[in-house]
């Protein structure tokens, strides 16, 4: 980050390898995020920001979907969430000079980083068919270009409707209003690459796909088994329940390819200890399970569940529960039954005796909970993954109790109220039918498309515009050159955004760039001074307010730009009072209450303090919306990867100083890595047996069936404690090496933690031999 527009593109040239850390936060945090934000905001701004991040009369915070405390301290943000704020409340500006000094075409050859360094979007911009500048333009005009190419396809099914988590409850409830009213229901968004898997999974197995415990459950906990995620960096808040959990007595079984700092010991910088001392230690048990291989551990564990069971009758599963509650034991006891061992070894790449120890310690704990993110979510047989993970929790009545239950994490600040509020292709019926009796119109019948099929229909040239409201697709969908090609297909694409970033420089023949407010950013509307809503991962809906003034008048709300552009699109074709809803969005809220369930009285509860929690019938009285009116212990056929000789399974990942697709940085000192990204993660005993050495170069190929060359060229090797077989490098930048059409069944979420490659040695670059 920098308080004026950064000038060059770095690169790689002064990287610097030092050893993975063992601790995460403490003193380091500090040092790292406060200076920036005072730089970056000034010591007014910074303070207004972070004071009012996550506080109950504040803002909430647009990095992660962690929950808030029901006590909040005065500093209730994370080193993460600092830089989020530093880097969307930064007061510079990109200027209108800017557009004319860079073609599109020079945009294309820059880095997410140093697009990100430009300052905030202030005006509207748009780049014409067949030329390579963008060009300020009214607002009036820009709704006017979308009206005219939305108005002249031969389908409303020609254009797709993308949304990004960061969207608020009321902007996420207006945009699916006005798609649907145009008369489609093609609204991908960003769960559809993460946690889809997750709605898909849980859905089948409990009837509802959030997660079935509160914030207050991981202070209750005998044992916390977290799977595929890495806290420390992707929601460091998290951190400290964790603490709380242990303090009560909790122990943590952390289940994760590479060795995390965050899952190793947390030095919280509220604390003392955290400062000067040791901090806490958080992982009892730490399982380095190959990727792809969760599956197989979580039917191993269930397995040993069983025999336990077995050799003390009525002492070991839930009887009662299962009875009342469940369906499908026995076909699973009896399917589980010849599960091979060998095969479960070879997949996690672990010891029967590790599998042993995670079986007592799940056996010993009376209230288990069971979190995980994306580490589980994109593999091909994920939905079958998580099924087992309900399971394994089914099996002994670890749901509807406190201190027990699943609990997905979700990534994005308001992913999961997007989907409440509508956001999805494939809505139940029963929402689409209030929300045609509240607005007098016939919703769209037909499913529509998701991220993935989305990108193949514009690479068909069947979707002809594409507008995304918020989020940088191109960057995040897999198959980052097909995807460019895709939407370069389309006749328009329009972003609603904050910041640059490389959607704005792979586009459609015509492109325009909306530039609207912040989360951090005070919104005033005819009625005055609003207030948004959102939902964070353990279903708690609140308010979230901006505290600083916004640094340019010409920028609109999401609000405000997707009920201008309705207003532009559909005229008066329905009864909907587009101007009530940007005047004031109660008006928003009270639709919400009668379309949305479990939001009635939508703007009475929003407004007590903290806001409300949503129903959740598994989590609140074991009851479980399914077809069968029980929960259903599912029947999943085990299968694994087998791999040729000299291949190995890529994952994908953030780095420390990275929210999804920004850059904040070119560091990620968790994993010692500084002032580069070009790295590639490699266990040391696989280096040795592929004729590799740490700090040499490799370009690594990705291996698909389609015969289309997949290559990150010259990433330095990096000896590092992975799982066998298993190797890592950074996201977005390895999005190349995932075909499009590789995805997880039954969600069709990309599969960017199992993808098979091999490593070609190449000289490395001239800077590096200097």
């Amino acid at each position: 980050m920098a308080s004026k527009p950064l000038k060059n593109d770095p690169t790689d040239e002064n990287l610097q390898v030092g050893k993975p850390q063992t601790s995460a936060v403490g003193l380091p945090s500090l040092v790292h995020s406060l200076p920036l934000a005072l730089n970056d905001m000034g010591p007014r701004r910074a303070a207004r920001t972070l004071l009012n991040m996550n506080q109950k009369d504040g803002f909430d915070c647009m990095s992660c979907a962690w929950p808030d405390p029901p006590e909040r301290k005065i500093a209730e943000f994370c080193e993460n969430g600092a830089k989020a704020v530093s880097w969307e409340a930064d007061p510079l500006k990109v200027p209108r000079s800017f557009w004319a000094e860079n073609p599109v075409g020079g945009l294309k050859g820059r880095s997410e980083y140093w697009l990100g360094q430009q300052g905030r979007l202030v005006e509207p911009v748009y780049k014409p068919a067949g030329q390579d500048h963008y060009r300020p333009i009214s607002w009036d005009n820009a709704f006017g270009i979308i009206a005219r190419e939305l108005g002249t396809l031969q389908s409303p099914d020609e254009a797709t409707f993308y949304t990004s988590g960061r969207a608020s409850n009321e902007a996420a409830f207006a945009y699916q209003l006005f798609v649907r009213a145009f008369g489609t229901n093609n609204l991908p968004d960003c769960s559809n690459m993460c946690h889809e898997s997750t709605g898909t999974a849980m859905t089948e197995s409990i009837g509802v796909g959030k997660s079935a415990i509160h914030y207050e459950d991981f202070e209750k906990a005998d044992l916390i088994i977290i799977m595929g995620q890495n806290p420390g960096t992707n929601h460091p808040r998290m951190l400290t329940a964790l603490e709380e959990a242990k303090r009560a007595g909790a122990s943590i079984i952390a289940i994760n390819p590479l060795r995390e700092a965050g899952l190793l010991n947390f030095k919280n910088p509220q604390r003392p200890r955290g400062l000067i001392g040791r901090g806490t230690d958080l992982a009892d048990q730490y399982l380095q399970v190959r990727l792809a291989g969760d599956m197989a551990l979580m039917q191993a564990l269930a397995k040993r569940v069983f025999e336990a069971e077995d050799a003390a009758p009525g002492s070991v599963l839930d009887h009662t529960f299962l009875t009342e509650h469940c369906i499908g034991l026995e076909a699973y006891r009896q399917h589980l039954a010849s599960l091979d061992e060998a095969q479960v070894l070879a997949a996690t790449g672990l010891s029967s005796a590790a599998i042993d120890e995670l079986a007592q310690r799940y056996l010993d704990a009376e209230n288990v909970i069971i979190t995980w993110a994306m580490g589980i979510t994109q593999h091909k047989k994920a939905v079958d993954t998580i099924k087992e993970i309900m399971n394994v929790l089914l099996l002994r009545g670890n749901i509807g109790k406190p201190g027990a239950g699943p609990c997905p994490i979700r990534g994005h600040s308001n992913v999961q109220g997007d989907r409440t509020m509508g956001i999805w292709e494939q809505m139940p019926q029963e929402f689409m039918d209030k929300l045609g009796t509240e607005f007098d119109f016939v919703p769209p019948a037909t499913h529509g498309l998701d991220a993935v099929k989305s990108i193949a229909a514009m690479r068909e040239g069947t979707i002809k515009v594409l507008v995304a409201l918020g989020g940088n697709l191109v960057h995040a969908i897999s198959d980052t050159q097909v995807a460019q090609e895709a939407i370069a297909r389309t006749r328009l694409s329009v972003q609603i955004s904050t910041k640059l970033n490389r959607s704005h420089a792979y586009t459609g023949e015509q492109a325009l760039i909306l530039p609207t407010l912040g989360r951090s950013d005070i919104d005033m509307q005819a009625s005055g001074e609003q207030f948004v809503t959102v939902e964070d991962t353990v279903c708690a809906v609140h308010a979230s307010a901006g505290r600083v003034k916004p640094i340019s008048e010409k920028m609109l709300s999401e609000i405000s730009i997707i009920t201008r552009m309705a207003r532009a699109v559909l005229g008066d074709k329905y009864p909907v009072d587009w101007e009530s809803f940007e005047a004031s969005y109660d008006t928003i809220r009270e639709h919400i209450s009668h379309v949305v369930q479990g939001c009635e009285n939508y703007n009475a509860r929003i407004r007590r303090p903290g806001g409300f929690i949503l129903a959740h019938p598994p989590r609140d009285s074991r009851t479980f919306p399914t077809p069968s009116g029980k929960a259903v212990i599912t029947v999943n056929e085990l299968e694994t990867i087998a791999l040729l000789a000299g291949r190995l399974i890529l994952q994908t990942l953030r780095s420390h100083d990275q929210f999804n697709t920004t850059t904040y940085s070119l560091n990620d000192r968790y994993r010692g890595i500084r002032k580069g990204r070009d790295v590639l993660f490699v266990n040391p005993e696989d280096l040795t047996e592929l004729g590799l050495s740490d700090g040499g170069y490799v370009d690594v190929h990705g291996e698909a069936d389609d015969g289309r060359e997949r290559v990150m060229r010259t990433l330095r090797l990096v000896s590092y404690p992975t799982a066998r077989g298993c190797v890592a490098t950074y996201f977005p930048e390895a999005n190349v090496l995932v075909p499009l059409d590789a995805t997880a069944e039954g969600s069709n979420t990309p599969v960017s933690k199992s993808v098979i490659v091999r490593l070609v040695p190449v000289a490395a670059p001239a800077y590096a031999a200097r």
